[in-house]
Protein backbone atom coordinates (compact mmCIF):
# COMPACT_ATOMS: atom_id res chain seq x y z
CA UNK A 1 0.00 0.00 0.00
CA UNK A 2 1.20 3.43 -1.03
CA UNK A 3 0.41 7.01 -1.33
CA UNK A 4 0.20 9.43 -3.52
CA UNK A 5 0.42 13.10 -3.05
CA UNK A 6 0.09 15.44 -6.08
CA UNK A 7 2.41 18.60 -5.10
CA UNK A 8 1.80 22.20 -4.91
CA UNK A 9 4.10 24.51 -6.64
CA UNK A 10 4.72 27.36 -9.27
CA UNK A 11 7.45 25.30 -11.66
CA UNK A 12 9.84 27.00 -9.61
CA UNK A 13 9.34 26.23 -5.37
CA UNK A 14 7.56 23.24 -3.58
CA UNK A 15 4.55 24.92 -1.88
CA UNK A 16 4.24 24.50 1.87
CA UNK A 17 0.62 22.86 1.49
CA UNK A 18 2.85 19.58 0.12
CA UNK A 19 3.92 19.46 3.20
CA UNK A 20 1.31 19.33 5.37
CA UNK A 21 -0.19 16.92 2.43
CA UNK A 22 2.66 14.63 3.38
CA UNK A 23 2.17 14.29 6.84
CA UNK A 24 -1.21 13.69 6.28
CA UNK A 25 -0.24 10.86 3.53
CA UNK A 26 1.90 9.65 6.02
CA UNK A 27 -0.56 9.08 8.94
CA UNK A 28 -2.60 6.37 5.80
CA UNK A 29 0.41 3.96 6.34
CA UNK A 30 2.96 2.50 3.52
CA UNK A 31 5.53 4.20 1.05
CA UNK A 32 4.48 7.93 0.69
CA UNK A 33 5.43 9.49 -3.17
CA UNK A 34 5.12 12.39 -4.86
CA UNK A 35 4.32 13.55 -8.16
CA UNK A 36 5.33 16.30 -9.49
CA UNK A 37 3.45 17.79 -12.69
CA UNK A 38 5.02 21.12 -14.43
CA UNK A 39 7.45 22.50 -16.85
CA UNK A 40 10.89 22.99 -16.29
CA UNK A 41 10.31 21.98 -12.72
CA UNK A 42 13.27 19.97 -12.22
CA UNK A 43 14.13 21.62 -9.01
CA UNK A 44 10.53 21.60 -7.17
CA UNK A 45 10.86 17.38 -7.84
CA UNK A 46 14.99 18.11 -6.03
CA UNK A 47 12.88 19.96 -3.21
CA UNK A 48 10.15 16.78 -2.96
CA UNK A 49 13.35 14.53 -2.76
CA UNK A 50 14.45 16.36 0.54
CA UNK A 51 11.35 16.34 2.56
CA UNK A 52 11.43 13.74 5.36
CA UNK A 53 9.11 10.51 4.45
CA UNK A 54 8.87 10.86 1.11
CA UNK A 55 10.37 7.60 -0.69
CA UNK A 56 10.07 8.28 -4.18
CA UNK A 57 9.27 11.37 -6.28
CA UNK A 58 7.40 10.76 -9.69
CA UNK A 59 8.50 13.99 -12.19
CA UNK A 60 6.39 14.58 -15.18
CA UNK A 61 7.58 17.28 -17.33
CA UNK A 62 5.66 18.74 -20.33
CA UNK A 63 4.14 22.27 -21.47
CA UNK A 64 0.84 20.99 -21.27
CA UNK A 65 1.18 20.82 -17.35
CA UNK A 66 3.18 24.16 -17.33
CA UNK A 67 -0.24 25.85 -16.07
CA UNK A 68 -1.90 23.03 -13.79
CA UNK A 69 -4.88 22.91 -16.03
CA UNK A 70 -6.88 20.40 -13.92
CA UNK A 71 -7.83 17.99 -17.20
CA UNK A 72 -4.04 17.17 -17.88
CA UNK A 73 -2.95 17.06 -14.49
CA UNK A 74 -6.00 14.83 -13.70
CA UNK A 75 -4.79 12.70 -17.04
CA UNK A 76 -1.72 13.07 -15.14
CA UNK A 77 -2.44 11.45 -12.02
CA UNK A 78 -4.56 8.79 -13.94
CA UNK A 79 -1.99 7.61 -15.36
CA UNK A 80 -0.12 6.10 -12.32
CA UNK A 81 -3.19 5.98 -9.61
CA UNK A 82 -3.30 1.66 -9.97
CA UNK A 83 0.06 1.57 -8.18
CA UNK A 84 -1.58 3.70 -4.91
CA UNK A 85 -4.47 2.85 -2.55
CA UNK A 86 -4.58 6.97 -1.55
CA UNK A 87 -4.90 9.61 -3.46
CA UNK A 88 -3.80 13.14 -1.83
CA UNK A 89 -4.25 16.45 -3.00
CA UNK A 90 -4.03 19.77 -0.90
CA UNK A 91 -7.03 21.25 -0.65
CA UNK A 92 -5.81 24.47 -2.43
CA UNK A 93 -7.75 26.20 -5.85
CA UNK A 94 -5.33 23.55 -7.87
CA UNK A 95 -6.14 20.42 -5.82
CA UNK A 96 -9.67 21.34 -5.54
CA UNK A 97 -9.34 21.46 -9.29
CA UNK A 98 -8.51 18.20 -10.16
CA UNK A 99 -9.36 16.18 -7.50
CA UNK A 100 -12.70 15.58 -8.42
CA UNK A 101 -12.03 14.96 -11.99
CA UNK A 102 -9.75 12.17 -10.59
CA UNK A 103 -12.24 10.58 -8.40
CA UNK A 104 -15.28 10.69 -10.57
CA UNK A 105 -12.64 8.82 -13.52
CA UNK A 106 -11.97 6.24 -10.63
CA UNK A 107 -15.42 6.29 -10.20
CA UNK A 108 -14.97 6.69 -6.60
CA UNK A 109 -16.34 8.89 -3.78
CA UNK A 110 -14.24 11.91 -3.46
CA UNK A 111 -12.89 13.09 0.33
CA UNK A 112 -12.85 16.27 0.94
CA UNK A 113 -11.42 18.73 3.38
CA UNK A 114 -10.26 16.09 5.56
CA UNK A 115 -8.63 17.22 9.01
CA UNK A 116 -7.72 13.93 10.60
CA UNK A 117 -6.69 10.00 9.64
CA UNK A 118 -7.92 7.83 11.98
CA UNK A 119 -6.96 4.50 10.04
CA UNK A 120 -6.06 3.97 6.47
CA UNK A 121 -9.80 4.01 5.51
CA UNK A 122 -11.26 6.66 7.87
CA UNK A 123 -11.51 9.70 8.34
CA UNK A 124 -12.48 12.84 9.74
CA UNK A 125 -13.36 16.28 8.09
CA UNK A 126 -15.58 19.68 9.35
CA UNK A 127 -19.01 20.15 8.51
CA UNK A 128 -21.35 23.11 9.11
CA UNK A 129 -19.10 25.50 8.93
CA UNK A 130 -16.69 23.49 11.41
CA UNK A 131 -19.15 23.59 14.02
CA UNK A 132 -19.37 19.57 14.09
CA UNK A 133 -16.62 17.11 12.87
CA UNK A 134 -17.91 13.91 10.81
CA UNK A 135 -16.32 10.84 10.52
CA UNK A 136 -16.30 9.04 7.17
CA UNK A 137 -15.63 5.79 6.15
CA UNK A 138 -14.37 5.01 2.83
CA UNK A 139 -14.89 1.30 1.24
CA UNK A 140 -13.31 2.08 -2.21
CA UNK A 141 -9.71 0.38 -3.72
CA UNK A 142 -8.46 3.71 -4.23
CA UNK A 143 -9.36 7.08 -1.36
CA UNK A 144 -8.71 9.98 -3.33
CA UNK A 145 -8.46 13.03 -0.82
CA UNK A 146 -8.42 16.88 -0.70
CA UNK A 147 -6.18 17.86 2.71
CA UNK A 148 -7.11 20.77 4.81
CA UNK A 149 -3.56 21.65 5.41
CA UNK A 150 -4.28 23.84 8.76
CA UNK A 151 -4.96 20.34 10.04
CA UNK A 152 -1.86 18.63 9.63
CA UNK A 153 2.14 19.62 11.00
CA UNK A 154 4.18 20.33 8.11
CA UNK A 155 6.73 17.66 7.08
CA UNK A 156 10.41 18.87 7.52
CA UNK A 157 11.34 20.19 4.15
CA UNK A 158 15.05 18.41 4.48
CA UNK A 159 16.34 15.62 5.85
CA UNK A 160 15.14 12.95 2.92
CA UNK A 161 16.68 11.98 0.25
CA UNK A 162 13.95 10.02 -2.14
CA UNK A 163 14.91 8.39 -5.77
CA UNK A 164 13.69 11.10 -8.66
CA UNK A 165 11.90 8.93 -11.43
CA UNK A 166 10.94 10.63 -14.49
CA UNK A 167 7.63 9.20 -15.82
CA UNK A 168 6.14 10.03 -19.40
CA UNK A 169 4.12 12.81 -20.13
CA UNK A 170 0.91 12.47 -20.84
CA UNK A 171 -0.49 14.68 -23.95
CA UNK A 172 -2.27 17.58 -23.86
CA UNK A 173 -6.45 17.11 -23.65
CA UNK A 174 -6.88 19.87 -25.52
CA UNK A 175 -10.20 20.58 -23.87
CA UNK A 176 -9.05 23.81 -22.32
CA UNK A 177 -6.32 26.15 -22.48
CA UNK A 178 -4.45 28.83 -20.29
CA UNK A 179 -5.67 32.21 -21.37
CA UNK A 180 -3.74 34.46 -18.20
CA UNK A 181 -2.94 34.99 -14.99
CA UNK A 182 -3.49 38.97 -13.08
CA UNK A 183 -1.31 38.12 -9.87
CA UNK A 184 -1.48 40.53 -6.64
CA UNK A 185 1.64 41.51 -6.21
CA UNK A 186 2.78 42.36 -2.36
CA UNK A 187 5.83 41.88 -0.20
CA UNK A 188 3.81 40.62 2.55
CA UNK A 189 3.80 37.07 3.67
CA UNK A 190 0.93 35.27 1.47
CA UNK A 191 -2.09 35.14 3.36
CA UNK A 192 -2.18 31.34 4.11
CA UNK A 193 1.27 30.93 4.84
CA UNK A 194 2.04 33.75 7.08
CA UNK A 195 3.17 33.46 10.61
CA UNK A 196 1.27 36.13 11.62
CA UNK A 197 -2.24 37.72 10.40
CA UNK A 198 -3.58 40.57 11.21
CA UNK A 199 -7.22 40.96 10.48
CA UNK A 200 -9.93 43.84 10.73
CA UNK A 201 -13.86 43.80 9.90
CA UNK A 202 -16.53 45.98 8.98
CA UNK A 203 -16.23 48.06 12.30
CA UNK A 204 -13.19 49.95 10.72
CA UNK A 205 -15.59 51.56 8.57
CA UNK A 206 -13.75 52.41 5.33
CA UNK A 207 -10.80 51.46 3.27
CA UNK A 208 -9.09 54.23 3.99
CA UNK A 209 -9.41 53.78 8.37
CA UNK A 210 -8.72 50.05 7.29
CA UNK A 211 -5.00 50.93 5.93
CA UNK A 212 -4.46 53.62 8.34
CA UNK A 213 -5.27 51.42 11.27
CA UNK A 214 -4.25 48.25 10.74
CA UNK A 215 -0.99 48.65 8.26
CA UNK A 216 1.32 50.14 10.85
CA UNK A 217 0.65 46.75 12.88
CA UNK A 218 0.94 44.60 10.36
CA UNK A 219 4.49 46.13 9.28
CA UNK A 220 5.32 45.97 12.73
CA UNK A 221 4.88 42.53 13.05
CA UNK A 222 5.74 41.34 9.75
CA UNK A 223 2.19 40.13 9.09
CA UNK A 224 -0.10 39.49 6.43
CA UNK A 225 -3.11 41.60 6.18
CA UNK A 226 -6.83 39.32 6.65
CA UNK A 227 -9.90 40.80 6.75
CA UNK A 228 -13.80 39.48 7.10
CA UNK A 229 -16.07 38.99 4.56
CA UNK A 230 -18.28 41.69 5.89
CA UNK A 231 -15.13 44.07 5.48
CA UNK A 232 -14.65 42.84 1.64
CA UNK A 233 -17.91 42.81 0.56
CA UNK A 234 -18.16 47.00 1.77
CA UNK A 235 -15.23 47.36 -0.22
CA UNK A 236 -12.39 48.09 2.64
CA UNK A 237 -10.28 45.22 1.73
CA UNK A 238 -9.45 43.11 -1.48
CA UNK A 239 -11.37 39.77 -2.13
CA UNK A 240 -7.50 37.93 -1.65
CA UNK A 241 -7.76 39.15 1.88
CA UNK A 242 -10.94 37.14 3.04
CA UNK A 243 -10.68 34.84 5.22
CA UNK A 244 -13.45 32.42 6.28
CA UNK A 245 -15.80 29.64 4.75
CA UNK A 246 -15.51 31.32 1.37
CA UNK A 247 -12.54 33.01 1.39
CA UNK A 248 -9.10 31.44 2.76
CA UNK A 249 -8.65 29.04 5.64
CA UNK A 250 -5.62 29.44 7.98
CA UNK A 251 -3.62 28.69 10.94
CA UNK A 252 -1.03 31.20 11.84
CA UNK A 253 0.93 31.04 15.15
CA UNK A 254 -0.76 34.54 15.94
CA UNK A 255 -4.32 36.26 14.27
CA UNK A 256 -5.22 39.41 15.78
CA UNK A 257 -8.59 40.12 14.77
CA UNK A 258 -9.42 43.79 15.11
CA UNK A 259 -12.90 45.21 14.81
CA UNK A 260 -14.34 41.90 13.86
CA UNK A 261 -17.88 40.34 15.34
CA UNK A 262 -16.98 36.61 15.05
CA UNK A 263 -19.42 34.87 12.20
CA UNK A 264 -20.00 31.68 12.03
CA UNK A 265 -18.27 32.08 8.67
CA UNK A 266 -15.28 33.59 9.60
CA UNK A 267 -14.61 31.43 12.58
CA UNK A 268 -14.46 28.26 10.38
CA UNK A 269 -11.68 30.00 8.20
CA UNK A 270 -9.29 30.80 11.60
CA UNK A 271 -10.22 29.31 14.76
CA UNK A 272 -7.16 26.60 14.46
CA UNK A 273 -5.05 29.95 14.37
CA UNK A 274 -2.24 28.54 17.65
CA UNK A 275 -2.96 31.73 19.79
CA UNK A 276 -6.06 34.39 18.62
CA UNK A 277 -6.33 38.10 20.16
CA UNK A 278 -9.55 39.45 19.67
CA UNK A 279 -10.20 43.54 20.12
CA UNK A 280 -14.10 44.77 19.61
CA UNK A 281 -15.64 47.01 21.68
CA UNK A 282 -18.89 44.49 22.12
CA UNK A 283 -18.24 42.19 24.78
CA UNK A 284 -20.66 39.90 23.33
CA UNK A 285 -18.80 39.51 20.16
CA UNK A 286 -18.37 36.07 19.12
CA UNK A 287 -14.76 36.35 18.40
CA UNK A 288 -14.20 36.27 22.11
CA UNK A 289 -15.45 32.78 22.30
CA UNK A 290 -12.61 31.29 20.41
CA UNK A 291 -10.27 33.96 21.58
CA UNK A 292 -6.57 33.23 23.83
CA UNK A 293 -6.74 36.98 24.89
CA UNK A 294 -9.60 39.34 24.72
CA UNK A 295 -9.85 43.15 24.40
CA UNK A 296 -12.71 45.11 25.10
CA UNK A 297 -11.75 48.04 23.22
CA UNK A 298 -12.09 50.57 20.40
CA UNK A 299 -9.86 49.33 17.63
CA UNK A 300 -9.32 53.19 16.67
CA UNK A 301 -7.53 53.42 20.04
CA UNK A 302 -6.52 49.99 20.65
CA UNK A 303 -5.07 48.77 17.59
CA UNK A 304 -2.58 52.35 17.48
CA UNK A 305 -1.66 51.77 21.14
CA UNK A 306 -0.30 48.37 20.24
CA UNK A 307 1.48 49.26 17.26
CA UNK A 308 3.01 52.23 19.72
CA UNK A 309 3.83 50.08 22.11
CA UNK A 310 5.60 47.57 20.05
CA UNK A 311 8.02 50.63 19.76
Amino acid sequence: MAALVIAEHDNATLKAATLNTVTAALACGGEVHVLVAGENAAAVAQAAAQVQGVSKVLHADSPALATQLAENVAAQVLAVAPAYSHILFPSTANGRNAAPRVAAKLDVAQLSDITKVDSPDTFERPIYAGNAIATVQSGDAVKVITVRTTGFDAAPATGGSAAVETLAPVADSGKSAFVGRELTKSDRPELTAAKIIVSGGRALGSAEKFTEVLTPLADKLGAALGASRAAVDAGYAPNDWQVGQTGKIVAPTLYIACGISGAIQHLAGMKDSKVIVAINKDPEAPIFSVADYGLEADVFEAVPALTAALG
